[in-house]
């Protein structure tokens, strides 16, 4: 298996657990597959943070906010690894609780993500709403 199909099968469990796991009110998964280092940015469809006491911290506004998931799929549009870079860009599309009440929204979604002591690591992610059909 190359690098690109590892980085996908990383991508299709511990990415998507993750984010199953946030959209269930539980931030640490997330937080163990993002980098502890700087750089860390997120241009979110809530929220931009740069740096991490802000990345951390919009991480826990997440983790109260969300609970409930009934889905959290992700497709993937492009996706490439060059050394230890990678980026994925795709289509969100979530079935969740926000404060208690049931949401179903889709997002366009970026992430770049660095290999760091052999483990990928999210550094960046770009997030918004999908324009109406």
């Amino acid at each position: 298996m190359g690098d690109r199909e590892e980085f996908l099968a990383w991508v299709d469990t511990r990415l998507k657990d993750a984010e199953t796991a946030l959209h269930n009110g539980d931030a640490r998964p997330r937080r163990a597959i993002w980098s502890g280092g700087e750089p860390v940015t997120v241009f979110g469809a809530w929220r931009d943070a740069v740096g991490q006491t802000a990345v951390q911290s919009l991480f826990g506004l997440l983790e109260a906010s969300f609970s409930d998931c009934a889905s959290a799929e992700f497709e993937i549009v492009a996706a490439d690894v060059v050394g230890d870079m990678a980026y994925t860009v795709g289509y969100e599309r979530t079935e969740t609780s926000v404060n208690g009440r049931p949401r179903k929204y889709a997002l366009r979604a970026t992430q770049v993500y660095r290999r760091e002591d052999g483990e990928w690591k999210v550094v960046h992610r770009h997030a918004d709403t999908m324009p109406e059909a």
